[in-house]
């Protein structure tokens, strides 16, 4: 019998594709229902490592987790991860195959598929159901050859399609329509209905809509998910908008918003943390007082090193550390730390060589494999306990490593300048255990209030979607559509 597998597509990019995956597998989860996500195709700088040192999309590692399961890579068998306006690192099965352009890859999307597929079939002999995500859109005519991230995957494993739609942008009937009109009548044919998402105010006011739709098109609308104010979900990709002021939060802590930022899911910990004024500095704005200022990772760490100098951020750290400020730099932003960034085989861009900051005292050196791991371990100068994962090209050497920051299961990492101002190291995810949140933050400056849980807070977010979900969408009448 064939494992029953619904995808879920948008008519945009956001349509709440990924949080819809989210929230319907910790529903059938709830329902002991044994169900996995699937993405075949995904486009993110957010990223996950799995237990095995692969590399999947964090919107995926977040839908194995509100399965309760550990993330695979066949959970999201091709991953790319833009490092220019047209070109991009491709990922197959979590290892990176090495940089293409858009035109080189969309012909190599059909070998893609043979990966895709198989994962697929994985997926399918463990599992009762598979939930699918889209990407972007279905109606994109220039994407449409060769397609294995919407309806080409549909269509190859013959599954039926649910399309959501964002109401907040605006237009969602036209989106609809206009979505079902671009498909060919066969991927038309398996669109067994649609969801509206984001809405706001009274459902009677829509109600005649959605007569109209389901008369037109002769498919079910099968909920209208309200606005969720305040849900937080790991990022799949976008920035996320910085919280309101607080004039409770004292301790304030900026990170510059790069252009090629990548894993910025490492943040969300201090963005609720209650003591902590937490902002992203957008370009062209000049950098706020703060206490700590913290260099994110990079997809493209020299590039994103010579945007910070054009927008004259060398100047503000360097008065920032005057003033007696404390400043971190995680993966890409602690290799700009150094003295100098090296790429000789111009693994990550054409660029040889860049003078780092030079506040601590290593070199990188970017190689052609990539770390990918997941790491355990303790802070040195305080024991504390954490669990993380590394996602980088470059090895770093110098007299600095001789003050490291942690010692893992996997050797030493990280550098401490010798006047105590200044961190890096390569851990991603530091900030998620507890313990050793509250004692990066305390060598920081910060005292007072302790970090959450953050396994905790993401968990009540999880099953917070899933509860409105319940609500909103008959969630029964899904699965035994999908059977």
């Amino acid at each position: 019998m064939k494992t029953p597998t619904l995808m879920i597509q948008g008519t945009t990019s956001d349509a709440g594709k990924s949080t819809l995956v989210t929230g319907i597998c910790r529903a059938l989860l709830r329902r002991d229902v044994k169900v996995a996500p699937f993405k075949p195709q995904n486009m993110a700088l957010n990223s996950a490592v799995t237990k095995d040192g692969g590399e999947i999309g964090r919107a995926q590692a977040l839908q194995a987790y509100a399965c309760k399961l550990e993330p695979s890579t066949d959970m999201n068998p091709v991953l790319l991860k833009p490092n220019s306006d047209t070109g991009a690192q491709v990922i197959i099965h979590g290892n990176a195959i090495g940089n293409q352009n858009a035109s080189d890859y969309h012909d190599y999307k059909k070998v893609a598929m043979d990966a895709v597929l198989s994962s697929y079939e994985r997926l399918t002999e463990k599992f009762e159901i598979i939930i699918v995500e889209g990407a972007g859109s279905p109606a994109e005519i220039n994407l449409r050859h060769n397609d294995i991230a919407n309806m080409g995957f549909a269509e190859a494993v013959d599954c039926p399609v649910i399309i959501v739609a964002d109401i907040d942008r605006g237009g969602v009937f036209a989106h609809l329509i206009g979505t079902l009109e671009l498909l060919s009548q066969s991927e038309k044919d398996r669109v067994i209905g649609f969801i509206i998402n984001r809405f706001r105010g009274d459902i009677a006011l829509l109600q005649s809509g959605l007569d109209w739709l389901e008369e037109r098109t002769g498919k079910s609308v099968f909920g209208v998910i309200p606005y969720l104010h305040g849900l937080h979900l790991d990022a799949e990709d976008a920035m996320p908008k910085n919280q309101p002021t607080s004039t409770n939060k004292t301790f304030r802590i900026i990170v510059p918003a790069l252009p090629h930022i990548s894993n910025h899911t490492d943040f969300d910990p201090l963005r609720f943390h209650p003591g902590i004024e937490f902002n992203y500095v957008a370009p062209n704005k000049t950098p706020p007082a703060a206490d700590l200022i913290i260099l994110p990772g990079s997809k493209s760490v020299q590039n994103d090193l010579e945007w910070l100098r054009q927008q004259n951020w060398e100047q503000a750290i360097n008065k920032h550390l005057r003033y007696g400020g404390k400043l971190m730099g995680i993966c890409g932003g602690y290799q700009m730390l150094g003295n100098s960034i090296n790429d000789p085989d111009y693994v990550e861009s054409d660029i040889p060589k860049t003078q780092g900051l030079k506040l601590l005292d290593i070199d990188t050196t970017f190689q052609p494999n990539k770390t990918l791991r997941q790491v355990n371990g303790n802070l040195l100068f305080n024991n504390a306990k954490f669990s993380g994962y590394e996602i980088h090209t470059g090895v770093t050497n110098g007299e600095g490593l001789t003050r490291p920051v942690v010692k893992t299961n996997k050797g030493y990492d990280g550098a401490i300048s010798e006047d105590n101002q200044v961190m890096g190291f390569y851990a991603h995810g530091i900030f998620e255990t507890q313990t050793a949140c509250n004692a990066l933050l305390n060598w920081a400056g910060l005292h007072t209030e302790e970090a959450i849980s953050f396994d905790d807070f993401r968990d009540r977010q999880i099953d917070r979607l899933a509860d409105v979900l319940e609500e909103h969408m008959d969630i029964d009448k899904l699965w035994e559509t999908i059977r």
